[in-house]
């Protein structure tokens, strides 16, 4: 394959799973993931092997054949780098220090906007454990070795498919930390959701605004969705509460803004979000000065505390 067959399972893969706990994606090594998700055939596991030649795919389940045929693109086989120049000395040591770097599209829209809309104006930590605990109480086993007690895949969880996450009652998502602020978009959505799985073959300008058509969904959601299913290279995660500081702190040297970043970042236009990677992969974060972001209290989960 073209590029790095270890970069490009760890940061292919990574970018799909939300947290370490993620029960829908298993971490063995930099370069050896277990991976549950539902296709267009349905329910698949698969592991996937970085090797000195390449990388091996293995699948199991209904969409095994769909996965195996999309893996390369999964993997950033068809992403092209072709115009982009980094100028900035700190995108050309990036650039050196990770040649080879491909964004892969997993062509799956709703399963990556699920966890992009809990994870909306919330800390990190929040929204995985309510990903993680969603998926433990409304998905399924995923089929294959992840039924084996004797596999190292075993217990990975299929994420809910799009019925399920519409049917999801209010009181389910407050329990598990996600108030109406989030869960509507969602459940909107998941309304939608078949309509959305077409949006896969379309631009992705296209989707950024079916996507921003919903009431709740803005460019950063918008922008997380089409990283991830797409693999756009231009969707930078504008509106994140750290990244617009990360990225100007790292090509002006002052933290700046959304506003700051959106100019430092213009001369790479179409290849914004590879920017963002390569600065996210290698750059050093701004010193913090201000105060941190805080875990809310008022759903359910919130009062029972926190270890």
């Amino acid at each position: 394959m073209d590029g790095d067959p270890l970069l490009a399972v760890r940061l292919n893969l990574g970018k799909l799973r939300h947290g370490v706990a993620d029960p829908t994606h298993r971490r063995l090594s930099e370069g050896q993931w277990w991976r549950a998700s539902r296709t267009p055939e349905g329910p698949a596991t698969s592991v996937w092997v970085a090797l000195p030649e390449g990388v091996r795919v293995q699948a199991w389940g209904p969409g095994a054949e769909w996965t195996l045929e999309q893996a390369p693109r999964l993997l950033g086989a068809e992403d092209d780098p072709s115009g982009f120049e980094p100028r900035h000395p700190v995108l050309l040591a990036a650039a050196r220090r990770l040649h080879g770097l491909r964004i892969g599209a997993s062509d799956r829209v709703h399963e990556a906007l699920a966890p992009a809309c809990l994870e909306q104006v919330v800390t990190s930590d929040e929204a995985l454990s309510a990903f993680r605990l969603l998926v433990r109480e409304f998905g399924e086993p995923a089929p294959g070795p992840a039924r084996d007690p004797g596999s190292s895949g075993y217990g990975l969880r299929l994420p809910p498919d799009v019925a399920t996450w519409a049917r999801i009652p209010s009181w389910r998502f407050l329990a598990a930390g996600v108030e109406q602020r989030r869960s509507a978009p969602l459940v909107r959505c998941s309304v939608r959701g078949s309509a959305l799985e077409r949006l896969s073959g379309r631009r992705s300008s296209d989707v950024d605004r079916a996507l921003r058509s919903f009431p709740g969904i803005g460019p950063w959601t918008s922008a997380e969705v089409r990283q991830r299913s797409h693999g756009d290279a231009d969707a930078w995660s504008i509106g994140d509460y750290h990244v617009g500081g990360h990225l100007s702190y790292a090509l002006t040297g002052v933290k700046g803004d959304d506003d700051a970043a959106l100019e430092a970042l213009e001369p790479y236009r179409g290849h914004r979000f590879r920017v963002q990677l390569l600065i996210e992969l290698t750059a050093p974060r701004p010193p913090r000065r201000g105060p941190r972001m805080t875990l809310p209290t008022h759903t359910p989960r919130a009062t029972r505390g926190r270890s």
